[in-house]
């Protein structure tokens, strides 16, 4: 009787394992593109006890993306979601005291006019503070937790609305001329540029008051209060004509209304760039700001960016590690302002690096194969925003083995099989080594030559680099193998390959490229027989380039592209950067003739290829697109354009997002399978 009871429970503890072990791992699929969270905006409390950070995640019910407030414990073992609200909140700073959480958001906006917001920290309804007539775009707040520092952008000149007689239906406003004097007179996301300016203002936080602190013809951007209150430091860009110029400089200014701000760098390259740079970093004593230094004016974003510090009464600036050819970000004084800490780009990496404020060695702080994109300090803590091959970012506390606190795409990578990523060492046709990625499909079988995908990044000064890809893991999960390159003209491998391309593209990087897929083959990877390719924007401009010169590729997709260098002059935002590179066009055709080759070639073309583009991309715009495909059209190439209404250089809404995925997998499917 014993020994059959000792039986039963056996097969009952058998039977219980079976049925608590895990489901087995299933392929990514498209949908689960909507499950991915991405986190954002990593700030540690002033006491160091607790981190602030955004989440963004689609929704495809109603077809947007949310991005909310969440914040965790230093430990990890606490984490609670702050704002709940149907729009989205974003730029998140905790107030000096820590127990209130100043947001930007246009909740309840129905001119889509953002606010400026305020939240305690333990949680309940959020404010609004303000009530302009022109969006917040940037804040800071006051070491004293009083007052904050806005950036407002102009607000839209008012139209009167037309006169409607009694009972009827009111007319709607008829929108004024656009009027156009500027160089520069285009821009992705915003339009075209009029005399519209984004200036700073002080918020006094009890009293609700705001008072103009700059105003004229120049933008400001990046405030940044002094450790006593006193100065702002800002960025701005002045001169005859700042249309011209990428010669962005520090400006300070102090902090109280009617004051002259008094520039402090006068590089003529980019000090501090709004778009690519953190907000200038004051030591803690406020002697001192820290910042990153653009290169000369020529070489334009293929210079390699340099982290400077310069007296914040003014002086000459001083480069730190200034023999390091590689690009750095976000400059962050230590809590004793003895170190500087910085996002360090290396090749395939992104690492947390520092160097002392008075000059020496560089060290690592976090390396690795990952990618950091943003950091904070607060005391003697450090948190990073860290991702690798096999996940996306999240936060974790600084050392040498990070140590992760924010787990917010548990779930999903806990349900899913993905692919092994490789990184690929292999040289060029004319012997210069190029680093890349393959990834492999899940239960990869070595006697298997996989169909391939040659999959190239934008830029074109940028880098594939050891960050988790939803796309190529969508890609691997249907069979193809990912084939990704880092070509002369990407950053991470220092000024000398980064401005290899220079005036020449679609020259050594092309060759670069398709040396990648020559080692995917060497290797038995993928089947020769079975290329495919695509990129988005410099992706998809060498895209065309590649299948111009080379047929061996069954399919492609080339997203927000550019082909003939000509049609882009005046079109888009870049007429800086073609000036500089290219010169004018009637001044050396010959050149923007060459470098428009796959237009005014296309009848080399034979490759079967899908152009997609955002319907008001002013970085590249539609028209570029449209060309290409009406020039295989014409030549009987098979084609199609595929045009997301309202969507700019990016695609971000979800279901645009969920389509572009399914017709990547359809157009590769019925071309190269």
């Amino acid at each position: 009787m014993a020994r059959r009871l000792i039986v039963s429970f056996l097969f009952a503890s058998l039977a219980i394992t079976a049925f608590a072990q895990p489901p087995a791992k299933r392929r990514l699929t498209i949908a689960d593109f909507a499950s991915i969270r991405e986190v954002g905006s990593p700030q540690l409390s002033p006491s160091g006890e607790e981190v602030l950070y955004t989440v963004k995640q689609p929704n495809l019910t109603e077809d947007k993306s949310h991005t909310h407030l969440w914040i965790s414990s230093w430990d990890g073992s606490r984490t609670r979601q702050l704002t709940f609200s149907k729009e989205s909140e974003s730029s998140p700073r905790w107030s000096p005291d820590g127990k209130l959480i100043a947001f930007i958001s246009g909740r309840g906006a129905d001119d889509e006019i953002d606010q400026l917001w305020i939240i305690r920290s333990d949680g309940g309804e959020a404010e609004r503070v303000t009530e302009l007539k022109g969006s917040v775009a940037d804040f800071d707040w006051s070491p004293d937790g009083r007052r904050l520092v806005l950036a407002v952008e102009d607000a839209e000149p008012e139209t009167p609305a037309p006169a409607s007689a009694a009972g009827e239906k009111k007319k709607e406003k008829t929108k004024p001329p656009i009027v156009i004097s500027r160089f520069q007179f285009k821009q992705d996301k915003i339009g075209y540029l009029t005399t519209k300016r984004q200036h700073l203002s002080l918020f006094d936080l009890e009293a609700r008051k705001v008072q103009p602190l700059t105003s004229g013809e120049f933008s400001e951007y990046l405030p940044s209060y002094s450790p006593d209150g006193a100065r702002i430091a800002f960025v701005s860009k002045h001169g005859d004509d700042p249309d011209r110029t990428d010669n962005w400089d520090i400006f300070v200014i102090d902090a109280k209304a009617g004051s002259a701000p008094r520039q402090l760098t006068t590089y003529e390259g980019a000090d501090l760039d709004p778009e690519k740079d953190s907000r200038p970093a004051w030591s803690p004593d406020g002697k001192l700001i820290a910042y990153v230094q653009g290169g000369t004016r020529e070489l334009i974003y293929y210079a390699v960016r340099h982290l400077a510090v310069i007296p914040s009464a003014g002086g000459e600036p001083r480069l730190l590690a200034a023999q390091l050819d590689r690009n750095v970000e976000q400059p962050h004084f230590s809590s004793d302002g003895k170190t500087i800490f910085f996002i360090l780009e290396d090749d395939r990496s992104n690492l947390l690096a520092k160097v002392p404020t008075s000059g020496g060695a560089m060290e690592i702080v976090v390396g690795g194969k990952r990618s950091i994109s943003a950091f904070d300090v607060a005391r003697d803590r450090l948190i990073v925003l860290c991702a690798d091959d096999q996940q996306p970012s999240e936060i974790f506390a600084a050392a040498s083995t990070p140590r992760q606190i924010t787990h917010q795409n548990r779930d999903l990578l806990d349900t899913v099989m993905l692919g092994v990523v490789e990184e690929l060492d292999f040289k060029s046709k004319d012997g210069t080594p190029i680093h890349g990625f393959v990834v492999k499909p899940p239960q990869f079988d070595t006697a298997i030559k996989y169909p391939a995908v040659l999959r190239i990044h934008g830029g074109p000064v940028s880098q594939f680099s050891h960050h988790f890809s939803f796309e190529w893991q969508l890609l691997a999960a249907n069979g193809f193998v990912v084939v990704a390159a880092n070509p002369r003209g990407s950053s991470g491998r220092g000024e000398e390959f980064s401005k290899a391309i220079w005036a020449d593209w679609g020259n050594k990087d092309v060759l670069d490229v398709l040396a990648a897929v020559d080692a995917a083959v060497a290797k038995g990877y993928a089947d020769p027989a079975r290329l495919a390719v695509g990129g988005w924007s410099y992706g998809g401009m060498l895209t065309n380039y590649v299948i111009a010169q080379d047929n061996r590729f069954k399919a492609a997709t080339s997203g927000a592209s550019i082909a003939n260098a000509f049609a882009g002059y005046g079109t888009d935002q870049y007429v800086r950067e073609y000036e500089l590179e290219l010169g004018r066009p009637w001044e050396h055709p010959d050149l923007w003739m060459r470098v428009s080759f796959p237009f005014l070639h296309a009848d080399r073309i034979k490759t079967p290829t899908l152009f997609l583009a955002g319907e008001k991309d002013f970085n590249v715009p539609l028209l570029n697109s449209e060309q290409m495909y009406q020039a295989l059209r014409s030549l009987g190439v098979p084609t199609q354009l595929v045009i997301y209404p309202g969507q700019y250089h990016g695609i971000t809404t979800p279901s645009y997002i969920k389509d572009r995925y399914e017709r990547y997998l359809a157009w590769y499917a019925k071309y190269v399978k």
